[in-house]
């Protein structure tokens, strides 16, 4: 079975249904399904090739879903662009994949214009489709495709050098749908707000919702009040956000509080959220906070916590392995661990890919044992709850000893004139690396260093404690909202090379 036919059957079933608001209106499922067929057969005709690879840039629309259905319906291998990249991003990655289609909206074609290939627009070619009536299983006869074949290419990297390209196969997008149906529970009345880019997170939800006969709402305005305002008059149920969007929203919220009684999930990725940001959004918008731990090499769902686990320790935990996933913890050597000791995540199971796009020897150092190795620390407790810890390449060794920056920047998050903080190792002479805190406050507060320091050292000790403390207006973050650290490392040798060591 392939993922597309997921779609299919829903629109079989549903064919009367609302599938998509959108802010021209609404499309039901057949009419839905027309668009998507019309868009695979234009895909065909200009390029015949079975597998062969389509580049889609685009801005959250309802075109922009439309082409990645006809995508998957053409039988052709879903490769996003990702508005958010630089431009110098998006053409690394146009010339290391090399072929294919390139489609784009208007504002991304633009922005391709330099990439030195045909840039063909998205959302045209609609006339007709009212005279499709029954809808068939797809535009071209079931093949005998292998499920290994990948159905995605996403891109992970790309600011320097070459672009990492996650090969996702088609029995991971199957098996990320299984998980969402079994784990989130979808029915036909559920309402799926598109509140991160469909580039990435969204893409996970959006055939499992259709799947359910489901409905995708596209809000007027991404932004934060433009989003609770579409969750108020569509009667949203659930929707997926990077913390930092969730923590707008809780703000936005607070300030002009809207009916958002139809939320049932909101589930936040991508990032970690401490339990006292977590308690905060509860308070705003009610207790429908669950979270998923993910890497695009494992896409999506290698662990969920739902809303009604939402609480006490577990406010600290990414939930339990999904349905369709086998998670452990390796220590040297590859090593199975026991509860409570941290160690590699190492996860294996259909939902894992299949490899990166022509990087063998990358591919071979994160495999061992058909087992991949997410880079990231964690542990899981007895009851087999998962919590993580950093990034492995992320954990400051200095003086001999390993601190973890997690735990430095959770209390320096309690800390009040603190809205964010990120710690990171920065090189030492005497230390090896020293522990560094780059910290955004709060609107209206200050900086007393000698302060937050105390308050850090009163809870963590001397050697945890930041050797300096840097001031950002804001912190830099990736297109997906993730915290640089690599930026934060970089400014502060900049800083330091120009003006000597920061406060204290």
């Amino acid at each position: 079975m392939f993922p597309i036919e997921f779609f299919w059957r829903s629109v079989q079933r549903n064919p009367d249904r609302i599938a998509v608001i959108h802010p021209g209106g609404t499309l039901d499922f057949r009419t839905l399904a027309a668009r998507v067929l019309r868009c695979a057969g234009r895909l065909v005709t200009l390029d015949p090739g079975l597998g062969s690879f389509v580049l889609v840039g685009a801005g959250d629309s309802l075109d922009h879903l439309v082409t990645i259905l006809g995508v998957l319906a053409a039988g052709k291998v879903w490769i996003p662009l990702n508005p958010r990249n630089g431009d110098p991003e998006l053409e690394r990655i146009v010339e290391f994949v090399g072929g294919g289609l390139v489609m784009a909206d208007h504002a991304m074609a633009l922005r391709l214009a330099g990439c030195g290939r045909p840039v063909h627009p998205i959302g045209e070619d609609r006339s007709g489709e009212d005279a499709i009536g029954s809808v068939p299983m797809g535009p071209t006869p079931r093949l005998a495709i292998p499920l290994d074949r990948p159905q995605a290419i996403k891109f992970t990297g790309g600011t320097t050098g070459a672009p990492k390209g996650v090969l996702q196969p088609l029995r991971t997008w199957n098996t990320n749908i299984l998980n969402h149906l079994h784990h989130m529970r979808y029915t036909p009345d559920d309402r799926y707000l598109v509140a991160a880019a469909l580039t990435h997170g969204t893409s996970t939800y959006m055939l499992p919702i259709l799947a359910s006969g489901g409905t995708i709402v596209f809000p007027a305005t991404p932004r934060a009040d433009g989003l609770l305002d579409a969750i108020a008059a569509h009667r949203a149920t659930v929707f997926f956000a990077p913390p930092t969007l969730l923590l707008s929203l809780a703000e936005a919220q607070r300030r002009q509080p809207r009916d958002l009684a139809s939320l049932r999930c909101v589930v936040y990725g991508g990032g970690p959220m401490r339990p006292e940001q977590i308690r905060d959004v509860q308070s705003i918008l009610g207790p429908v906070v669950a979270t998923c731990y993910g890497q695009t090499e494992a896409s999506q769902m290698i662990a969920y916590l739902p809303p009604e686990e939402m609480t006490g320790d577990n406010l600290a935990s990414v939930g339990r392995p999904t349905f369709m996933t086998q998670v452990t913890i390796a220590g040297p050597g590859g090593t199975v661990l026991g509860p409570g000791e941290t160690g590699e995540i190492a996860v294996r199971g259909d939902l894992v890919m299949s490899g990166y796009f022509r990087a063998e020897e990358e591919t071979r150092r994160v495999f061992a044992d058909g087992w991949l190795r997410t880079g990231d620390s964690g542990r899981l407790d007895e009851r087999g709850y998962l919590f993580l810890g950093d990034r492995i390449r992320d954990v400051i060794i200095t003086g001999g000893f390993n601190v973890y920056p997690s735990d430095v920047e959770t209390v320096l998050a309690r800390y009040p004139a603190v809205l964010d903080a990120a710690v990171v190792g920065v090189p030492d002479a005497k230390w090896g690396e020293a522990v560094h805190a780059a910290v955004q406050l709060r609107a209206g507060h200050s900086l007393d260093a000698p302060d937050l320091l105390a308050f850090v050292k009163r809870d963590l000790g001397s050697v945890k404690t930041p050797k300096e403390l840097h001031v950002f207006a804001e912190l830099p973050r990736s297109p997906v909202g993730k915290v640089l650290k690599s930026a934060i490392r970089t400014e502060i040798l900049r800083r330091r090379a120009a003006d000597g060591p920061a406060c204290p």
